[in-house]
């Protein structure tokens, strides 16, 4: 198990792709740290899982909640920054309240949770830095105007922190997945269904995997493979990188 002896904190990560991040890690002998909403019986189920796990919930909309995760998880040598949330509506409409919050999880939270985490990883000479984006972070789509620029934002960062950080032995790298079915993708089906017009399986059929070539939605497991090929030492010079896994729809 070649993650044995390292220490994992995934955001977000009691659902979805953040959980299957876990789960991948933890296979390979990692030390999880999660970190997410849920029910109180289901996470310690999943904790048990993973081999007693830690469990670290904080709101990461604010820099002081994003101190009290790294600080509660320790020091860290893989950080995956993963926790999101997503609001669709036209951008008239779409409320200043929601664009901050949204900013300030999909964004804002990867620049506190690796300030923070960076100087232990200097002190070892290892460390991994994943960033789960999109195909957001490449492309746009209507309604998603705080979703698309934190997406963006991540890019531009993963990329100058790869640059700083390269010669101490850290990687960083994005994911960018298309749609996944997850908790995230399913719960915006009802503002896009609003703001479009449209029934829930047009959405899912003509606004969702309309966008992928494959007609056939990332699995997080999918994602979490390359997380995990990511942390090996075989990928230690693949540094600044966006792994596009959307079945096409960026190749258009």
């Amino acid at each position: 198990m070649f993650l044995s002896g390292k220490r994992a904190l995934v955001t977000g990560s009691t659902s979805g792709i953040g959980l299957a991040m876990a789960r991948a890690f933890a296979a390979e002998g990692a030390q999880i740290v999660l970190n997410g909403f849920g029910d109180e019986q289901e996470i310690a189920k999943i904790r048990e899982e993973l081999g007693g796990a830690d469990y670290v919930n904080e709101d990461l909309t604010t820099a002081e909640g994003v101190e009290a995760l790294m600080k509660g998880a320790g020091e860290v040598d893989i950080l995956v920054n993963n926790a999101g949330m997503q609001h669709v509506a036209p951008v008239e409409e779409f409320p200043p309240a929601m664009w901050d919050k949204i900013i300030a999880l999909n964004l804002t939270a990867h620049f506190h949770t690796t300030r923070l985490a960076v100087p232990a990883m200097k002190k070892k000479g290892w460390g991994r830095i994943i960033a789960t984006a999109s195909a957001h972070s490449l492309v746009a789509s209507p309604f998603k105007t705080a979703y698309v620029s934190a997406k963006h934002g991540v890019a531009g960062f993963t990329k100058t922190i790869a640059l700083e950080l390269a010669t101490h032995g850290i990687t960083a790298n994005c994911i960018s997945p298309g749609y996944v079915w997850t908790p995230l993708v399913e719960n915006q089906i009802p503002d896009t269904m609003k703001s479009r017009g449209m029934t829930r399986d047009q959405v899912i059929n003509e606004v969702l995997l309309e966008q992928q070539p494959t007609k056939k939605f990332v699995t997080p497991e999918q994602v979490a493979a390359i997380a995990l090929f990511l942390c090996r030492d075989e990928a230690e010079n693949i540094n600044g990188a966006n792994y596009s896994i959307d079945g096409g729809w960026t190749a258009e």
